[in-house]
């Protein structure tokens, strides 16, 4: 039973007097920095060996580039080029301008001021897991992702504070490909006012979508071209292949000064060599060749550096996330952008099929080596299964728990005379008293500690009575309470008319389909 506060306490708040009600807690999870140290896997003389390796990988092998436009791009500044091969063999003069042009701090403009945020080194922004092609829950089961799917995950995204950027979320597979772009921009401009994310899969898609933000934010073209206010992902077909829409995405972005983030996509022992160290340095050779592109087409194109790398399991071929190789990776990942001194993208994620503890220690695991790597952007952070052929809902609003979490250490803990409080809280308290009822504690009671949305602090015998819930099934009522009661930010209804307008005509003109 909790006693009343000593005689002291009483005196010095004077009798009878009523305690101050207590704050709100207010957090702001949209502007973080990464206040943890930055791990090293290897020494500095060997992440300069990466990088000069990578550098005569991309002037001696080359890379292959199947668009003839970049690959004009490439001979015009003095790139050797074989057309018949396709192969585009990227002198170290022009990877070294391009990593000199590039932005060192990207100003993302979102689509409310509050929402805006930095990308550069020391910066830390998350995004939700992304690209599936599947969606799960535990009520109506795993399937092919829906555009209902891909609407509520948007909303949860929305949602939760601390993921700051939409991902690429679910391919909502009902909704035919040369209209798909019009469905996931719209439901962007109209449900969420953070930073959105567009596909590169041509440059007639991308010119829809480019069109239909700038009609929702109501931007001139070159208000527009001023400051980033969408991005892509740039996934290079490892090893060594620039696709199509690929290389087009950068270009198109490049151009029109919107973000790409470029992520190798590399699997120690199956698409890159199996150790930690050749896995890394092709990924950077890649990274570098899709970086050099965006730069000749536009110097100063604010592009971000990204590597995806894990292993695979060598009994089955199958990907593996959350693994000590994993977690190696991103740290040589880190010491490879610091020593560009580019923001980069890493990856956390699971290849569990299910919302148990085995999703929760990969995808922690994976988190915490992007979290000592220093990533700037952490993609597949909540959410993410089946390595990245399914997303759970319950999954995003356990694993939104952890980001949380971090997001509370960002903000540091604070050591000053209040924080310390001799006057407020030591001298109230008798020897063996108790510190419920001190001034400091009833002026922070309500502020003072991280609330949770799924984790039950209660006794078990509390537990049993209210059910024996365990988090996974807890979460199902947790995103389905959000989605009941989901308000979406304001927006102009007479730019949101324009872009439905904009949609429909689009449509009756037979849309965009996507580029190959």
């Amino acid at each position: 039973m909790i006693s009343q506060t000593s005689e002291r306490g009483r005196r010095r708040r004077g009798r009878g007097a009523e305690a101050p009600p207590a704050a709100k807690r207010d957090v702001n999870y949209r502007q973080l920095r990464n206040p943890f140290p930055q791990m090293e896997v290897f020494p500095a003389e060997q992440i300069a060996d990466m990088h000069e390796t990578a550098l005569r990988l991309l002037q001696e092998l080359g890379i292959k580039v199947l668009l003839p436009e970049a690959r004009r791009i490439f001979a015009a500044a003095g790139a050797k080029v074989d057309e018949q091969t396709e192969m585009v063999f990227i002198g170290r003069d022009i990877v070294e301008a391009a990593v000199a042009s590039a932005p060192k701090s990207i100003a993302c403009r979102a689509g409310a001021r509050r929402r805006d945020f930095t990308l550069e080194l020391g910066s830390l922004v998350f995004q939700p897991g992304a690209g599936a092609p599947n969606a799960t829950d535990l009520e109506r089961g795993r399937r092919p992702a829906t555009g209902q799917d891909y609407l509520e995950f948007l909303k949860l995204t929305h949602h939760f504070d601390v993921f700051q950027m939409i991902s690429p979320q679910v391919e909502p597979q009902d909704v035919p490909t040369h209209l798909r772009h019009y469905f996931t921009t719209q439901a962007q401009m109209e449900l969420t006012d953070k930073f959105p994310f567009f596909f590169s899969r041509g440059t007639p898609q991308v010119m829809d979508c480019f069109e239909m933000l700038s009609t929702a934010r109501g931007l001139s073209d070159d208000a527009f071209r001023a400051n980033p206010h969408c991005y892509t992902i740039i996934n290079t077909n490892s090893p060594r292949t620039l696709d199509v829409p690929m290389a087009q995405g950068l270009i198109d972005f490049a151009r029109h000064g919107q973000m790409s983030i470029v992520t190798p996509f590399t699997l120690m022992g199956a698409m890159a060599p199996i150790t930690v160290a050749g896995a890394i340095t092709l990924s950077h050779a890649e990274a570098l060749s899709a970086i050099a592109l965006t730069q000749l087409v536009n110097p100063g194109a604010p592009v971000c550096y990204g590597t995806f790398t894990s292993n695979v399991d060598m009994k089955s071929g199958a990907p593996a996330f959350g693994t000590p190789s994993h977690f190696q990776a991103s740290l040589a990942a880190g010491q490879l952008a610091r020593h560009l001194g580019l923001p980069w993208r890493s990856a956390a994620g699971s290849a569990s099929n299910s919302n148990d503890v085995q999703a929760a220690n990969e995808n922690q695991f994976g988190l915490w080596g992007c979290l000592m790597a220093g990533a700037t952007v952490i993609i597949h952070s909540a959410g993410w299964l089946e390595g990245g052929l399914t997303v759970s809902f319950e999954k995003l609003v356990c694993d939104a728990e952890v980001l949380n979490m971090v997001a509370e250490l960002c903000a540091g803990a604070q050591a000053g005379l209040a924080e310390i409080g001799f006057d407020t809280a030591l001298s109230e308290v008798e020897p063996s008293g108790h510190f419920f009822a001190t001034s400091q504690t009833m002026e922070r009671y309500n502020t003072a500690f991280y609330e949770p949305h799924v984790h039950d602090y209660a006794n078990f015998g509390t537990w049993t009575e209210r059910g024996s819930v365990d988090a996974n099934h807890r979460a199902t009522g947790v995103w389905k309470d959000i989605l009941a009661n989901f308000q979406p930010p304001k927006q102009d209804g007479d730019r949101i008319e324009a872009v439905r307008n904009f949609v429909a005509r689009r449509t009756e003109e037979g849309g965009a389909p996507p580029e190959s």
